[in-house]
């Protein structure tokens, strides 16, 4: 008979995002079981290895992701405050510059997997569907694009104040994301 599990796997997940922030990709699988509570065989027994830790850690950190997008926008009004909400909410939790730092470096790592890579891949997916739909329900941006174009300059100012502040953290992130979407989304909202 199989012992019940004290810890969940979202537990885990969670750790394992915890034990990225400190370590870059050079965490191991000790590591995240300090953080989380449990034996590294514990860890082993559920992922198999720490590749599947971050295959699981990745598509489960999509779906937080793009839960949190979309109750940050549903409680925000339609238009510019509920895609920057969105966007904010996304960002929330990678303010600290090493620990931004080291997500970036296991970034660098997870795109030399295939796996990994079309996971990270199928996330921004995730994240840029959700972008469209906001804006698609959207009001106050007549000189918005088409809402895929719109997702995708979205997604590509988000990734890109991430990856500039992450090696020049001057400020908050929250601010400095919040002021660079701003400035793309400003424009939008007067007919071109």
């Amino acid at each position: 008979m199989a012992r019940p599990r004290t810890i969940s796997d979202e537990t885990i997940l969670a750790a394992t995002g915890v034990a990225i922030g400190r370590h870059g990709p050079g965490f191991t699988l000790a590591d995240v079981a300090r953080e989380a509570g449990v034996a590294a065989g514990t860890l082993v027994g559920r992922f198999g290895s720490k590749r599947g830790l971050l295959l699981s850690a990745t598509r489960a950190g999509s779906t937080r992701t793009v839960a949190a997008m979309r109750a940050a926008a549903d409680g925000a009004a339609p238009g510019p405050d509920a895609l920057r909400a969105a966007l904010l909410a996304a960002a929330r939790g990678l303010g600290d510059p090493d620990a931004a730092a080291n997500h970036l470096a296991q970034l660098g790592a997870d795109l030399a997997d295939p796996d990994l890579r079309a996971a990270v891949g199928d996330q921004m997916d995730a994240m840029r569907a959700e972008l469209a739909r906001i804006v698609r329900r959207a009001s106050g941006l007549p000189g918005a694009p088409s809402p895929r174009r719109a997702a995708d300059a979205l997604l590509a100012q988000w990734n890109g104040v991430l990856l500039a502040w992450s090696l020049d953290p001057r400020g908050a992130l929250e601010r400095r994301l919040a002021r660079d979407l701003d400035s793309l989304i400003d424009p939008w909202r007067t007919h071109p």
